[in-house]
């Protein structure tokens, strides 16, 4: 793919605190994205982890002056932009919003047959009321909702979490496993019925605080997941199967909290065949608060002592028909997905399958390899 730093970087461009990681020739280094280009935090931080761990981020960032690397469009050009996270945790929140809430309901009841979905959807949103928006989880509304659709045989385990008092908080993919801006992005080979999800991801420490936000795309196997949810691990856990960037936008005074509680997440999907569709994933109709979620994350019963990156979710998920009247939305090979954001960015990637994606071969071994090598240990 080629990228150009125009493409990726915020409506505000080098305004905000942008880190991230970049492959130098001899290993990842952690780099501030300015305007000048792209300038080593190695010795502020060797990891994104340890970035993270610091008191007032943004501040030190900006701070530090670095050695200059390249510029970004040298990074992009050489497709050296790396995911920007390295040893964190990578989790995910389900079942956030009511719109995909309704979807994951669906795949459950089709059984992974894309060709029942729309009769289905109909079905599900005429009992439902149309939607759920509005509806707050663990509420007495939300229960004695609950407790109508068990009556009538209709309760799922979708909506047990969607509406429920407890979080799905899931493990996405293994840490330094994430792919960035311009990779391929890898569906598994037999999957038949897939989609991407645009989602906001916050950039955590290990005390639980929300340090920064990206952009990912935590790509979905609704047939896989809609067999059995113990298929899960299989149906998000795949090689190349997780983006993030394409950099952490730190918290600072140009952008915080409140600023990712009212992100416009647009995708929008490009095939070789001549399909497109678009859609948006407002973070404002989301049912559990952003911070809520990284507490239900992170706390007194799970620690993660390298931070973790937490996929907010999202509420769009295309259903448009791409191969015929009542089938639906699913990915081709060559599909080039964007996942894009006025003040994070945009995320780019070209949809593969697993087994030709690139193997993932660099772990934390080989991380800490690079660092003491670099004399960073």
């Amino acid at each position: 793919m080629r990228l150009s730093s125009s493409e990726i970087l915020p409506h505000d461009r080098y305004t905000g605190s942008l880190v991230g990681r970049v492959e130098a020739g001899d290993g990842p280094h952690v780099v501030a994205i300015r305007e000048a280009g792209l300038f080593d935090l190695s010795r502020l931080a060797p990891t994104i982890s340890d970035l993270l761990e610091l008191d007032g981020a943004a501040a030190a960032v900006r701070g530090h002056a670095g050695e200059r690397l390249m510029a970004l469009d040298e990074a992009l050009e050489r497709e050296a932009l790396l995911a920007p996270c390295d040893l964190a945790a990578v989790k995910a929140a389900g079942v956030t919003f009511a719109d995909s809430l309704i979807e994951r309901v669906i795949e459950e009841r089709a059984k992974g047959d894309a060709r029942a979905a729309e009769s289905l959807r109909g079905e599900l949103l005429g009992l439902l009321g149309g939607s759920l928006t509005g509806l707050r989880p663990g509420s007495d509304a939300a229960m004695s909702l609950k407790n109508v659709l068990v009556v009538r045989g209709l309760w799922s385990q979708y909506l047990e979490v969607g509406i429920g008092p407890d979080a799905e908080i899931f493990t996405k993919a293994q840490p330094m496993s994430a792919v960035g801006c311009g990779a391929a992005i890898g569906l598994h080979p037999k999957s038949a019925w897939n989609n991407p999800e645009p989602e906001v991801v916050l950039a955590c420490s290990s005390r639980a605080e929300a340090v920064g936000a990206a952009l990912g795309n935590d790509v979905n196997l609704r047939d896989f997941e809609g067999r059995s949810a113990l298929l899960l691990s299989k149906a998000k856990d795949n090689n190349a199967s997780c983006a993030i960037g394409p950099f952490i936008r730190l918290f600072d005074e140009s952008f915080g909290i409140e600023d990712v509680r009212h992100a416009r997440v647009r995708l929008s999907v490009i095939g070789s065949d001549g399909f497109s569709v678009e859609g948006e994933n407002a973070l404002d109709r989301i049912s559990r608060d952003p911070l809520d979620l990284v507490a239900a994350c992170c706390g007194q019963e799970h620690q993660y002592p390298d931070g973790f990156m937490l996929f907010l979710g999202t509420m769009y998920v295309p259903t448009s028909d791409r191969h015929g009247a009542g089938q639906g939305f699913t990915h081709e090979l060559g599909d080039v997905v964007r996942i894009s954001s006025e003040k994070l960015g945009a995320l780019v990637n070209v949809v593969t399958t697993s087994d030709r994606a690139p193997p993932w071969t660099f772990g934390a071994g080989a991380l800490m390899r690079s660092l003491a090598a670099r004399g960073l240990l």
